[in-house]
């Protein structure tokens, strides 16, 4: 079995993938233009011809001329050098098609506060369908096929009373942070604190549920 990458490992690995975004160390995702459908469908072939000589094959998702392509070693939950080495070739496929390369898409994640992680994800576990993961935060439940929020588990270190135990991450672009805010604000919601601004903002609706717009 692939061993996984720890997160320093994969900073030095993608140093020079600036197209290629990580979520943690759980899975590296591209997304791209084409000029065209007839493009993205070329280029989708020509990584399908890669992913099948390593016999690694990533998650695809193509809508008319934008192509995702999302890359995890399931059987090692997270990443390895065989996701480093295919997200190498499918840049090199990007390039040989005309693709550009872009921002990923905003990536949302449910965060649950506890006392004690391992007694309650099994119920999560169990209710949502989703698999376990190692993330930045510990071991993370996804879903098997990637679609919807990752759910993360904040440690506490007591019970904590006057807010919500549930709260959203939504992750954008740095650059796109602070619009994300300020139409969060403009649309009646309230800035609870940016003491952690850049890296995320902590709102809240009119009845005090909370979301973290962070960057990724």
């Amino acid at each position: 079995m692939p061993e996984l990458l720890t997160m320093q490992e994969l900073d030095t690995a993608l140093a020079g993938l600036t197209a290629v975004h990580k979520s943690g160390t759980s899975l590296l995702r591209v997304r791209v233009k084409a000029p065209g459908f007839p493009q993205a469908v070329e280029l989708v072939s020509r990584v399908a011809l890669s992913a099948e000589e390593m016999n690694h094959h990533p998650d695809i998702d193509i809508r008319f001329d934008k192509v995702t392509f999302t890359l995890s070693t399931h059987s090692s939950g997270g990443v390895t050098a065989l996701d480093v080495e295919l997200a190498q070739r499918i840049m090199m496929h990007v390039d040989a098609v005309g693709a550009q390369a872009l921002q990923p898409a905003a990536r949302v994640e449910l965060a649950i506060d506890t006392l004690d992680a391992a007694a309650i994800r099994p119920f999560w576990r169990a209710g949502l369908g989703y698999v376990e993961r190692r993330g930045d935060e510990g071991i993370e439940l996804h879903n098997p096929d990637e679609v919807g929020p990752v759910v993360w588990f904040q440690p506490m270190d007591e019970p904590r009373t006057g807010r919500g135990r549930i709260h959203f991450d939504v992750y954008v672009s740095f650059d796109d942070a602070p619009k994300r805010v300020a139409d969060v604000v403009e649309a009646g919601g309230r800035l609870v604190t940016d003491e952690f601004a850049p890296d995320w903002w902590v709102l809240a609706d009119a009845e005090g549920n909370e979301l973290c717009v962070c960057t990724q």
